[in-house]
C-alpha cells in the first residue's frame, strides 16, 4: 500500500534475508572479514553469532551472491532440535543427494562419494547451518565427523556455523566440544548497529527501491528509533514498516517523532515488538560491596517504575516552564494598547514567539503524558503477569 503512496519500487523494510539490501555496518564489515578470511583456509569451521534478527542470514546471503559456483559448492540447512543420525540426512538432502535406505551409513556414503566427486571437478563444499543452538551435542559431532572427509591432504567439506548468542557459550565452554573448539579456525559475534548508523541503515535500504525523500523524516525519529530497537536490523525494519504505513495512510510526507510514537504504542500493544529500556546501575548491597548486575539482575518492573519516575520528573518541569510560559504571554497580552505605536509593534513579536513557545510546550506535554501512560500500561502488565506466575507456584 504505503510503496504506491511513495513511489517505491518494492519492500524496503522486508523481514525475510535479502543480499539486495545488505548494509555494512562496523559489526558485519568486522563478520565479512572473518567469513572471508574462514573460507579462504577452505577447512574446519567458522561460527558467526548474533541475537534475534541481527542480520547473521543477510550475511551469509550477501556472502554467497558473491561466490563463484564454478568454484564452491554450497548447501545451506536450517536446524531443529536434530540428533546426529537425523541431521546426516538433512545434510544429504541439502546437498540434493536421494540416499537409497534411511540408515545413517548410505547417508554417509552419499556424502563422502559426493564430495570427492566435487574435488574431483574443482569445487570445494560448503555447509551453512543456521539456527545451531538448536543442534544436540550429538549432532555437533557428527558435523566434526564430516569435516574429517579428505582427498589426500585436501579437507573436502568446509561448515559454516550460524547460531544465536547461547550458542557461542556452548561452543567455548562445553566440555564434550574440545576437538570441535580446536577446528575453528574463525568466530565473530554480530552486536547491534550503533547509534549513529541507524539513519544510513534506514535511507540505504529505501535507496534500493528508489526512494527520493519522500518520505522525509525528521532527525530525531532515527534516535528514538535507535532506542526502541536496540539497533538490530530486524526490529528497525519491523518498526519501519509500521512507520511507512501509517505514513500512508494519513497521507504524511514528513515521518515524526508523534508518528513514531504511536507506532511504537501499538507495536508494544499487539505483542509485536518488545522495546528496549534503560538497565539500572548496579547498587551496593547490604554490606557496601557493589551487586554483579549479571549475578542479581534487576526485575524489569523495577526498571519500568524507575522510567516512570524520570518521566514524571520531567513533565513537572515542563508544568513549570509552560505556567511561566502563560504569566508572560498573560503580561504581554496587557502591555498591547490599542496604538500602533513601534513599542506595541515590538510587544506583538514578542507575544507572537511567547505564543509559538507556548504551542511547543503543550505538544511536547502531550507527547509526554502518551509515553507515560504507555509505560505504566507495561509495568502493571509485568506486575500482573508476575502476581500470576506466583499464583500458579
Amino acid at each position: 500500500m504505503f510503496n504506491d503512496f511513495y513511489g517505491l519500487s518494492g519492500r524496503a523494510f522486508q523481514l525475510t534475508p535479502d543480499p539486495a539490501f545488505y548494509f555494512e555496518s562496523l559489526t558485519h564489515r568486522k563478520a565479512l572479514s572473518y567469513l572471508s578470511y574462514g573460507l579462504a583456509q577452505g577447512e574446519g569451521f567458522v561460527v558467526i553469532t548474533g541475537e534475534v534478527g541481527a542480520g547473521k542470514s543477510t550475511l551469509v546471503a550477501h556472502l554467497m551472491a558473491t561466490i563463484d559456483p564454478a568454484r564452491l559448492t554450497a548447501a545451506q540447512i536450517v536446524t531443529s532440535k536434530l540428533d546426529g543420525e537425523e541431521l546426516v540426512h538433512v545434510v544429504a538432502q541439502a546437498f540434493g543427494l536421494i540416499v537409497e535406505g534411511h540408515d545413517k551409513a548410505s547417508a554417509l556414503g552419499a556424502i563422502e562419494a559426493f564430495l570427492h566427486d566435487e574435488a574431483r571437478a574443482g569445487r570445494r563444499c560448503l555447509l551453512v547451518v543456521d539456527e545451531s543452538q538448536n543442534l544436540q551435542l550429538e549432532a555437533l559431532e557428527e558435523l566434526r565427523m564430516l569435516s574429517n572427509f579428505q582427498l589426500g591432504a585436501h579437507p573436502l567439506l568446509q561448515t559454516l556455523l550460524l547460531g544465536q548468542p547461547e550458542f557461542r557459550t556452548t561452543i567455548q565452554d562445553h566440555p564434550q566440544l574440545e576437538q570441535l573448539r580446536q577446528r575453528v579456525i574463525a568466530a565473530h559475534h554480530l552486536e547491534a548497529m550503533e547509534r549513529d548508523e541507524v539513519q544510513a541503515y534506514v535511507e540505504h535500504r529505501l535507496k534500493c527501491v528508489g526512494w527520493e525523500g519522500n518520505p522525509a523524516f525528521d532527525q530525531r525519529v532515527f534516535a528514538e528509533l535507535y532506542e526502541a530497537s536496540g539497533g538490530v536490523p530486524r526490529r528497525i525494519n519491523q518498526v519501519c514498516n509500521r512507520l511507512m504505513l501509517l505514513g500512508a495512510v494519513e497521507q504524511r510526507t514528513r515521518i515524526d517523532g508523534a508518528i513514531l510514537s504511536q507506532v511504537l504504542d501499538e507495536l508494544q500493544l499487539d505483542g509485536t515488538l518488545q522495546l528496549k529500556l534503560p538497565q539500572l546501575r548496579s547498587k551496593p548491597n547490604d554490606e557496601g560491596s557493589p551487586v554483579d548486575p549479571v549475578a542479581a539482575p534487576v526485575p524489569v518492573d523495577a526498571v519500568a517504575l524507575v522510567q516512570v519516575q524520570a518521566l514524571l520528573a520531567e513533565r513537572d518541569a515542563q508544568i513549570a516552564e509552560l505556567q511561566h510560559a502563560v504569566i508572560e504571554l498573560a503580561n504581554e497580552r496587557e502591555a498591547v494598547g490599542t496604538g500602533p505605536t513601534p513599542h506595541e509593534i515590538g510587544t506583538s513579536d514578542a507575544m507572537r514567539a511567547l505564543e509559538a513557545k507556548f504551542a511547543a510546550l503543550e505538544s511536547k506535554m502531550l507527547e509526554q503524558e502518551r509515553t507515560i501512560r504507555h509505560t505504566l500500561t507495561m509495568l502493571i502488565e509485568w506486575i500482573e503477569a508476575d502476581d500470576a506466575s506466583r499464583a500458579a507456584a
